[in-house]
């Protein structure tokens, strides 16, 4: 497959989308629209044999969500991934991590956007305070037992497909 030609078709500080005409192995052509968005991080904050969650109204879905701690850099802002990972730790939970282990870099939804996110256990935590921007004012923060969150998971009240792909590599990680 090779792109012939690629256009935008909108964009935002947040989000930019393309359309890009292909060529197909068999040489036929087609259009495949690609969300392009900046690459974030998100933490897996351990304490007392469960985490750390933050729980916030998601616009898109309509309703609130249970999640770890995720997000990008604000627009204009730069970083390394673990800086991105310690400054979202902070922002959304006020913890501070003592110890920050990559535990592996992920695609989003490689079908459809460009999109990609690191993902890191923060342990050895301090409390702080909280940097929330106007968007995450309304955002929850809670200590969930590790049992607690897998019933949350089996009950569907722990959705957030990062969020669960993240858990997975920390339970590999063993």
């Amino acid at each position: 497959m090779r792109t012939t030609s690629s256009r935008e078709v909108y964009r935002n500080p947040w989000t930019r989308v393309r359309e890009d005409e292909i060529e197909l192995p068999d040489g036929s052509t087609s259009v495949y629209g690609v969300v392009e968005r900046p690459d974030f991080a998100l933490v897996l904050p351990a304490d007392r044999d469960g985490f750390w969650l933050v729980e916030q109204y998601r616009h898109p879905i309509g309703r609130r969500s249970w999640e770890f701690p995720q997000g990008t850099w604000s627009h204009g802002a730069d970083g390394s991934p673990e800086a991105l990972a310690r400054a979202e730790l902070a922002e959304e939970t006020g913890l501070r991590a003592g110890r920050l282990d990559h535990l592996g870099r992920l695609d989003l939804a490689p079908g459809l956007m460009t999109q990609r996110f690191d993902v890191w256990l923060a342990e050895d935590l301090t409390p702080g305070p909280t940097a929330r921007e106007a968007s995450e004012a309304d955002m929850r923060t809670a200590h969930v037992p590790e049992t607690e969150l897998r019933g949350m998971i089996a009950a569907g009240r722990f959705t957030d497909a990062p969020s669960l792909a993240a858990y997975s590599l920390l339970l590999l990680a063993g």
